[in-house]
């Protein structure tokens, strides 16, 4: 009686034995399988590159190509597309943001430095008696547009010897590499609208934010006036691409640029969307009859 009790003991444990690594085989097959359709379906899915339909996994080597073409002649093109207005708009920006000292701000998709100088130079000229220490960080995905902003830095006397704190970090905005809670203010100008996922901007902006942390961005945005956007998009598709070969000696990156701000959302969808993302009391302000919009959040 005893034997036949320990026999079938060794046969239960025997038989749990196999059905665990059964049941550890069959999870990790799932697994597995899960895995590789996951993949399948990431490779799979679309997004627009402008008008033109793409793998979410070539748009990012899309853009980087595009700005790594016109990097060197960035600012020059833009002066051309805006008339010299754009330096306005990123003037209203600064001034909307009104920085104080001792504001830690990153600058995202800022390679060229137009946001970073318009604040050092805003600190500049206001009153600091409390002799607080202020920082920037700009970080853009592009190598090539940091290179700009460095040279520009160095050139204007942005500099470190002379008291200027600058950090220029290659990154993406959908990853940031930056811990949790590190800056007070998050400024993007005119490059949200170049992501595959603005949600995931969004959220990688809400989480770098300290409590109490403003978020803002300056983008191209749609005129409420059918009027005015149908001369905007006559001087937009027909002159832009046109300058872009002019001056740059090539049209398909101002072509995509000119496309990709018909793509981006309206006004009040991308307020929702930051919303979505955690961010409150968010408002916009139109520039210019909307053809720029300055959004405008808080981390609470």
């Amino acid at each position: 009686m005893a034997l036949s009790k320990c026999i079938n003991f060794r046969l239960a444990r025997t038989g749990k034995s196999f059905a665990n690594r059964r049941f550890s085989v069959t999870s990790s097959q799932r697994s597995s399988a899960y895995s590789e359709k996951k993949n399948d379906e990431d490779e799979s899915r679309e997004t627009h590159f402008g008008y033109q339909t793409v793998k979410e996994n070539e748009k990012a080597k899309k853009v980087h190509a595009v700005f790594e073409n016109v990097a060197g002649s960035y600012d020059v093109m833009n002066d051309a597309m805006s008339l010299g207005i754009h330096r306005v708009w990123k003037d209203i920006f600064i001034q909307r943001l009104g920085p104080t000292h001792g504001t830690k701000l990153l600058d995202v998709a800022g390679g060229t430095g137009d946001i970073t100088f318009r604040y050092l130079n805003y600190l500049k000229n206001t009153r600091n008696p409390k002799n607080l220490q202020s920082h920037v960080t700009v970080c853009d995905i592009n190598e090539a547009m940091l290179d700009v902003g460095k040279a520009r830095a160095e050139k204007q006397g942005w500099t470190v010897d002379k008291g200027y704190d600058i950090a220029w970090k290659q990154g993406d905005a959908e990853k940031l590499p930056f811990a949790n809670d590190s800056f007070t203010a998050y400024t993007i100008a005119f490059g949200i609208r170049n992501v595959t996922h603005v949600e995931n901007v969004l959220a990688e902006a809400y989480r770098v934010l300290q409590p109490g942390g403003r978020f803002l961005c300056l983008e191209f945005s749609q005129l409420n006036n059918e009027a005015l956007q149908w001369i905007y998009d006559k001087y937009s598709f027909q002159m832009i691409p046109v300058m872009g070969m002019l001056i740059a000696g090539q049209w398909e990156p101002y072509q995509y640029l000119v496309e990709s701000i018909r793509k981006f959302p309206r006004q009040d969808d991308f307020k929702n969307m930051i919303e979505d993302a955690g961010f409150r009391q968010v408002n916009y302000e139109n520039l210019t009859f909307g053809i720029v919009a300055i959004h405008s959040g808080f981390k609470l």
